[in-house]
């Protein structure tokens, strides 16, 4: 881009913001009217609900501020370009969604969109899209090179499903042509694309891997969503997926990982099924031997996620463990650390003993909001806060 445009786009940018989610909502509106065969990649709770409008505006103001300086949005082109290449966002699909997103802005902002302007953001869109799929094609390239691995979805068979709470089953899932399974990060999540009886496309949806990696199988753990629209997929999943059933796996994918062991202690902080990412990093850490503190909130001992498998973990290897029960009593037998109430930042210092430890974060938006803001408060630095959010919304002060 040269100079004059670099300047439109940044002088522009304000009023995208403005007019963000009217011109997302537009955009997805006229794309899927022309090709609904892209709501088979498109998560449609997340359209109905807002949260992918809202995703793409966020995503689009970012770029523009950046507009002279992308280097500085390699950590969120790489969060997303995961997501892509997990549920098979391919080169060819961004000429058809940036004609598109001009169009919206066309018609959202009428004659204020001059043929200055929406030129310079063609070749802002042109820039940003070339970075996307550059990433995005060597990911692919990895995950087909690597040992067991594949690009895009391949059949899988329910091996075993357990009962792992009231609301929660995990289901362990083995490939049906009985190739061994390329390693994964503990923290990483798969794509399952799944064929529900009472819709007209495909559903996607991303579930962490709960269990180290193993040659034969992977496991994920799902929670039934009690909202009708969110939660078509996990009742599909929990009342019909039975052992001997197929769905379609992407190959891992996320950078919400375990990094490399460097002697630094771990805080596992988790709450609810935010524990899927964290109960793979714990394994792993315990196997490596390392320093490791498993912090977990749920409602009631009966909705606690891998509750007999964390005691049986607790009993066998040397890591501090606390449970808190908002909703419920504890066990008066357990050695571990319980409490009843919400994890406070009282607790957070009394159980972090090393601000210098590295955090690892995972839960609903709020949860995980109240929990960054308490670490910071004891003198955790951000750069030592990691965390997955699954949802758009998480507030600017988290990721700051």
């Amino acid at each position: 881009m040269n100079q004059h445009e670099i300047d439109i786009v940044k002088s522009t940018a304000p009023i995208l913001a403005q007019y963000g989610e009217q011109i997302t909502t537009c955009f997805y509106r006229n794309l899927f009217e022309s090709h609904p065969e892209l709501l088979n990649v498109f998560n449609r709770t997340n359209q109905r609900t807002g949260r992918q409008q809202t995703a793409l505006a966020n995503t689009v103001y970012a770029a523009a501020q950046h507009i002279d300086q992308l280097h500085v949005l390699v950590p969120v082109v790489k969060q997303i370009a995961h997501k892509h290449r997990s549920i098979g966002v391919k080169a060819e699909h961004y000429p058809i969604v940036g004609e598109f997103l001009l169009g919206a802005i066309k018609e959202v902002l009428g004659d204020n969109a001059t043929d200055d302007i929406l030129e310079a953001w063609k070749e802002a869109y042109g820039e940003i899209a070339a970075i996307f799929i550059t990433v995005e094609k060597e990911m692919y390239k990895q995950a087909e090179q690597t040992d067991g691995g594949w690009g895009d979805y391949k059949p899988f068979e329910v091996a075993k499903k357990v009962k792992e709470s009231s609301d929660v089953y995990s289901f362990y899932l083995k490939p049906v042509d009985q190739n061994p399974l390329p390693s994964f990060v503990p923290g990483q999540y798969v794509s399952i694309r799944v064929q529900v009886p009472s819709e007209e496309y495909t559903s996607i949806r991303q579930y962490s891997l709960s269990h180290t990696w193993e040659q034969s199988y992977y496991r994920i753990t799902v929670k039934r969503e009690l909202h009708v629209e969110e939660g078509k997929v996990s009742a599909y999943l929990h009342d019909h997926l039975e052992v001997g059933g197929q769905i379609e796996v992407s190959a891992p994918a996320g950078d919400f990982v375990l990094e490399g062991s460097s002697g630094q202690p771990i805080v596992l902080i988790s709450g609810g099924v935010g524990i899927t990412p964290t109960m793979s990093m714990l394994k792993k850490a315990i196997e490596e031997h390392q320093d490791v503190t498993f912090i977990h909130a749920a409602r009631t001992k009966e909705q606690h996620i891998f509750k007999e498998e964390l005691e049986e973990l607790f009993a066998k290897h040397p890591f501090s463990y606390h449970v808190a029960y908002s909703g419920g009593d504890v066990d008066a037998d357990k050695t571990y650390d319980q409490k009843v109430g919400r994890i406070t930042q009282k607790d957070l210092q009394k159980w972090c003993k090393d601000p210098e430890a590295s955090f690892y974060i995972c839960g609903s938006p709020f949860f995980m909001e109240e929990m960054i803001k308490s670490l910071k408060i004891i003198g955790v630095k951000r750069k030592n806060i990691h965390f997955e959010a699954f949802t758009p919304k998480m507030s600017v002060a988290i990721a700051e």
